[in-house]
């Protein structure tokens, strides 16, 4: 079997998928009872939606969805359309290409420093006692929350109000969540790989440092490339989203073509916007499939000519960012914000909101991993005959679009069909995340063991019943945790389809946007980390219940 790629990666950058022991929580029924809950959940919420006061469908909207989707044919190619849409393309690259060599850069120094072999060994240098190391461990994972937890679009926004339309509002709004994350991603690397090379080096005397360089760094050093170009396909969808929040790029053009009803251009760019995803997934799934070295030389001749092209195109002032003139007007966004305030409304308004939010991440999660376990065996390379083949590829390239396609832009099309609300931003996220989760679980099918599945065969059983007793046992638990680390995801996600007048927190926080009401902002996005680690809680437990 080969490594498995992303999906042993994702399972790292889970929330609650670090092995490490935690409270658990105990429904009574186990898994039929979180079941039954999630069940009731879903009709609460759908059905909630579904029977409010006033019409739920956009029915003047309907003509405009066969008139937008009748454009697909003949998108805009004229010459002057067409730089201009390169100009963006370049934008949203560069943004994704800086963004992401610093969360790489972060993620190595910060990973190391939060990791629970930098924290919880002795030997020589370490002066403290083991529960001091213990304390500064959960405080230092602790200090990551809030920026891991904050949706990239919600950073843009704050770095547009100090920064204004400059292109390093792009990139550090990739790089500080996803900083966050990557260091989170690479400690855990870093705590699973082979601790005897490092143990001897510190019980010969050596220091933390050098024995992670020497001993631990060489064991990782696979597996933290190959996540960095994951993070870099992230990066990508990322900057569209930004864009469509004023930072530039594909993005912005997206939403100017949008607003116009100009659906020739609408199209050229979702062509040009699956064509950048498909390149990123492509490079990045080629260089998780091969085994050793992972194409070192090429890889890094592309991704540091990427670098220099992005830092010439981008060109940005650094001396800006550290301007007295940013300095006041980061101090007056801090003054404002804090403390943060309650929306209009107070309280009330504010656990509605929120309400509507979980509903809308716990709808778009159950749409995606429905649609992906539906669609991954399908999807698995190595069919045996012409036509599975023809079907897996046809099933990746759905998987493919749904992904490349950011949720704003899902909402937006949604929007032709239902009234501004939750529904279209649950459907959004439904169709964006079963992209991703369609692709991981898909992953998970191409590297089962066999071997059981095929001796039931050899031996006369049915093959439903050799895939039921072998195959879907083996894949269950990883499709479950899958599918609740999308969730914990679409959590986030809800923020972005949400300023496009999808409902929830949202489309609050945009409102405040609006009305330049910074500390409702800090108010609204406390509410986000809270419902994030509200999440995050419920999936541990529930796959702790299940473990």
């Amino acid at each position: 079997m080969r490594p498995s790629g992303v999906a042993a990666l994702t399972r790292l950058e889970a929330p609650g998928g670090t092995g490490h022991p935690t409270g658990r929580w105990r429904l009574p029924g186990g898994g039929r009872g979180w079941a039954g809950l999630w069940v009731l959940a879903m009709v609460w919420s759908v059905g909630g939606w579904l029977t409010a006061e006033g019409p739920v469908l956009n029915v003047s909207g309907w003509p405009l969805v066969a008139e937008f989707f009748s454009a697909a044919l003949s998108p805009e190619l004229s010459v002057q359309f067409l730089v201009r849409a390169g100009r963006a393309t370049l934008i949203t690259l560069s943004f994704a290409v800086l963004g992401t060599l610093l969360a790489v850069l972060v993620g190595l120094v910060v990973g190391v420093l939060i990791s629970e072999t930098w924290w919880g060994t002795t030997g020589p240098g370490t002066r403290t006692r083991p529960a001091a190391r213990r304390v500064g461990w959960l405080l230092t994972r602790l200090g990551l929350a809030v920026p891991r937890g904050i949706h990239e679009a919600v950073w843009a926004l704050l770095l547009l109000s100090v920064l204004g339309r400059h292109p390093l509002v792009g990139v550090l709004a990739i790089a500080i969540p996803f900083g966050a994350i990557t260091a989170k991603v690479y400690a855990e690397i870093i705590d699973e790989s082979a601790r005897g090379p490092y143990e001897a080096l510190r019980a010969s005397g050596s220091r933390r440092g050098p024995a992670l360089l020497y001993a631990v760094l060489p064991i990782a050093w696979p597996e933290l490339v190959s996540y960095a170009f994951y993070r870099f396909e992230c990066a990508v969808r990322s900057a569209v989203i930004l864009g469509m929040v004023g930072a530039g790029g594909l993005g912005f053009e997206l939403v100017l073509s949008f607003s116009g009803s100009r659906h020739a251009e609408v199209w050229t760019l979702i062509y040009t916007i699956v064509a950048v995803g498909a390149v990123a997934d492509r490079w990045g799934a080629g260089l998780r499939r091969t085994t050793g070295a992972l194409r070192p030389g090429v890889s890094a001749a592309v991704a540091l000519g990427a670098v220099v092209a992005a830092l010439v195109h981008l060109g940005p002032d650094l001396s800006r960012v550290l301007s007295s003139r940013t300095v006041e007007l980061f101090t007056g966004l801090m003054a404002e914000m804090v403390p943060p305030r309650l929306p209009e409304g107070g309280w009330a308004r504010l656990l509605a909101e929120a309400l509507v939010t979980l509903q809308m991440s716990l709808v778009a999660g159950t749409i995606a991993a429905l649609a992906a376990v539906a669609v991954a065996f399908v999807a698995a390379r190595g069919g045996t005959t012409p036509g599975r083949r023809a079907a897996g590829a046809a099933a990746r390239w759905v998987l493919l679009v749904t992904r490349s396609l950011p949720p704003p832009v899902w909402a937006l099309l949604f929007l032709f069909l239902f009234l501004p609300g939750p529904l279209p931003g649950a459907l959004a996220l439904g169709v964006y995340n079963f992209g991703i989760l369609g692709r991981l679980c898909a992953e998970v099918v191409e590297n089962l063991d066999r071997r059981s599945h095929d001796h039931l065969i050899a031996t006369g059983a049915p093959p439903v019943s050799a895939f039921g007793y072998a195959i879907i046992p083996q894949a269950s638990g990883r499709f479950l945790a899958y599918g609740l680390y999308r969730w914990e995801v679409a959590m986030r996600e809800t923020v972005v389809v949400g300023i496009v007048g999808a409902g929830g927190l949202g489309r609050l926080l945009e409102d405040q946007r609006v009305a330049f009401d910074l500390g409702a902002m800090a108010g609204t996005v406390l509410a986000l980390i809270v419902l994030s680690a509200l999440v995050d809680i419920i999936s541990t437990a529930i796959r702790n219940t299940l473990r």
